[in-house]
């Protein structure tokens, strides 16, 4: 980072000088090098975009990582078997032949179209990720339903119907049973082989709610975008400060309810199941979208405790949720040209870029059995 005019190529390029200089790094495959590289890059860019666009907070800074809790291949260093059920990885490390545990088939695609290949240790043992380059789409029998939802606290969201979806409130449900373990953890001794169990089974317990709370957040935004032909929700880039998640759990009383309710995730996945189920999906700014009234326009000013929306110009009394929700649907109607709007209700793909159809990858997941093996071989 101190060298000026120095590129991603050129970091490239010096992975195969460390090769010649440390033997862990002359093991590993030459395009697992690469991608080790293309990462610290990736971060290095990212830390100087933040400096040029003058972000403010913290920038970034990119932080050296002790211990690697994955590996990436590209397209050599390893090999599929004919029935597709084991891999073989061929690099210096002589990890051997793993086999693979899942519900995925791999025979459907051809080993061209797989282009990354993965493998990370978690809590439970090791997986192998595939990145597969295949076009998924989904057909969508439109029915012209046209939503915008406004997601919280008190609901996980709330749409323009005045239909909400419950917060399962996943880490609170998993709180006592976390603390019980933590405190078992602070019991035992420092690099005993208890203490390691201990914090063995407290990791399996937090991946365990991530788990959760990833399966709830695909479930409902499919259920939502394969139900409506228009969904609208606040962009988190278009937020002022104050709005935004990494200031917003600042606040201690609320931090670890709005950690807990992975709004981001949600809205990452409407996007990508609004792209498979080829319908439109729009985010819009939030300003004004929790003061103004859906029905007049007249802004009434409430405090984060008020939850009940009652305008004085109009009389509509609403809760507050329904009606930003209502809002944050007409902004979003409001956003396309008139001329595109009857694109909402026809199988035409529509003009619109976040909607755009595209090559999308995908994961494909197996447990590997021989994690002891794998262990020892690797020497992680």
């Amino acid at each position: 980072m101190d060298n000026k005019n120095v590129g991603k190529n050129d970091l490239q390029k010096l992975c195969a000088v460390l090769a010649k200089e440390f033997v862990f790094a002359h093991k590993l495959n030459s395009m697992a090098r690469q991608a080790s590289a293309d990462r610290a890059w990736l971060a290095i860019k990212h830390f100087y975009d933040n400096c040029q666009t003058n972000k403010p907070g913290k920038k970034g800074f990119p932080r050296f990582k002790k211990r690697g809790h994955s590996v990436e291949y590209k397209t050599s260093g390893w090999k599929l078997s004919a029935e597709r059920k084991h891999i073989t990885f061929t690099d210096g490390f002589k990890a051997g032949k793993l086999k693979l545990v899942g519900t995925r088939e791999l025979s459907f695609y051809s080993v061209k179209q797989i282009k990354r290949v993965r493998i990370i240790k978690r809590a439970d043992g090791y997986y192998c990720q595939f990145c597969v380059d295949v076009e998924r789409k989904i057909p969508h029998q439109h029915c012209g339903r046209q939503v915008g939802i406004d997601v919280g606290l008190e609901f996980f969201y709330t749409d323009s119907n005045g239909n909400t979806v419950d917060n399962p409130r996943l880490l609170r449900q998993a709180e006592k049973s976390l603390k019980r373990q933590q405190r078992r953890v602070s019991q035992r001794k420092k690099g005993s082989s208890n203490r390691r169990k201990a914090v063995q089974k407290l990791a399996k317990k937090h991946l365990k709610v991530s788990r959760q709370r990833k399966d709830f957040v695909v479930k409902t935004a499919r259920a939502l975008v394969q139900s409506s032909d228009l969904v609208v929700y606040v962009s988190e880039a278009g937020r002022s400060p104050d709005l935004q998640v990494k200031n917003m759990v600042k606040n201690r009383h609320l931090a670890k309810s709005i950690s807990d309710v992975s709004w981001s995730l949600f809205t990452n996945w409407i996007d990508y199941y609004a792209k498979v189920f080829d319908i439109w999906a729009i985010a819009v700014a939030p300003h004004y979208t929790s003061t103004d009234c859906s029905v007049c326009g007249t802004r009434v000013k409430k405090s984060l405790s008020t939850r009940t929306h009652r305008c004085h110009s109009c009389g509509t009394v609403m809760h507050r949720d329904h009606n930003a929700a209502k809002l944050i649907l007409l902004k979003g109607i409001n956003s396309v040209p008139s001329g595109r709007r009857d694109l909402f209700f026809t199988e035409q793909q529509p003009a619109c870029e976040p909607v755009n159809r595209i090559m999308v990858l995908f994961l494909l997941q197996f447990r590997h059995l021989d994690q002891k093996r794998l262990r020892n071989e690797t020497g992680a």
